[in-house]
């Protein structure tokens, strides 16, 4: 079985300070990924603290791009430097991780449509290690370099590697209603729209109504839950927010 888990940037960071590692939060995670003892996992994580400053000084984001090399060079590493410090946790509790880089890898074209090539990625899965990829800046043809998001690994990789359970862990302990109560399963998005927004903006912006669509299209159950959830997740059961079409 394969399972694609992301970290966000807020369970691995300091989002209120720059360039900071989240210490209890990130360590807690990687406890609850050694305990479960993993087969077959991908980690993606997100940029909180590290990625975002970097892309937001440089006015990067997944549209708008830059053909300065210095500034692509900032905040992939940026990414890198904190891809190192999950990285290293994980291998200090004995999880045959190993980093993947976008950069490297992935393109998008002129129509920004996005590329990964995994067969580096899906050998490494083969071969017993534990990929972790991140959010980073990639080649965008006639733009320069843009901004590829953990979110939009995430689908990326379930869709390549045909996971068979995906997991988003954040602050959030799943998608919240209007009373700020947690979904327990969502099957179709118009059950959810008029509480998450529809509109084009909303999914721009990389909100929680683009990560409901396209979850719901990736043809395996995901859950969107908080880290107290991790453990649950990681055993095989249901956790936060269940999104299936």
């Amino acid at each position: 079985m394969t399972t694609v888990l992301k970290l966000g940037g807020s369970v691995v960071t300091d989002k209120s300070t720059p360039e900071t590692v989240d210490d209890d939060s990130l360590d807690a995670a990687v406890a609850a990924v050694a305990d479960s003892d993993p087969s077959r996992l991908v980690i993606v994580h997100g940029g909180g603290s590290f990625g975002h400053h970097n892309a937001e000084k440089h006015g990067v984001s997944d549209s708008q791009g830059t053909h300065d090399a210095e500034a692509v060079f900032e905040i992939h590493d940026a990414m890198r430097r904190l891809n190192d410090a999950v990285v290293t946790r994980l291998q200090d509790a004995g999880i045959a991780a190993l980093p993947v880089q976008p950069l490297s890898l992935g393109a998008r074209d002129a129509e920004a449509a996005f590329s990964l090539p995994l067969d580096s990625t899906a050998t490494m899965l083969d071969e017993g290690f534990v990929p972790v990829l991140h959010g980073d800046v990639i080649a965008h043809a006639a733009s320069g370099a843009t901004v590829v998001s953990g979110d939009e690994l995430v689908t990326t990789l379930a869709r390549g590697l045909d996971a068979d359970r995906v997991g988003l862990c954040s602050t959030v302990p799943g998608v919240l209603d209007a009373d700020n109560e947690v979904i327990p399963e969502i099957t179709a998005f118009e059950d959810v729209a008029s509480v998450l927004g529809g509109s084009d903006a909303t999914d721009v912006t990389g909100g929680m109504a683009a990560k409901v669509r396209a979850l719901l299209e990736l043809g395996a159950p995901a859950h969107v839950f908080g880290p107290d959830a991790l453990p649950r997740f990681l055993a095989g059961e249901d956790a936060g927010t269940v999104i299936r079409d």
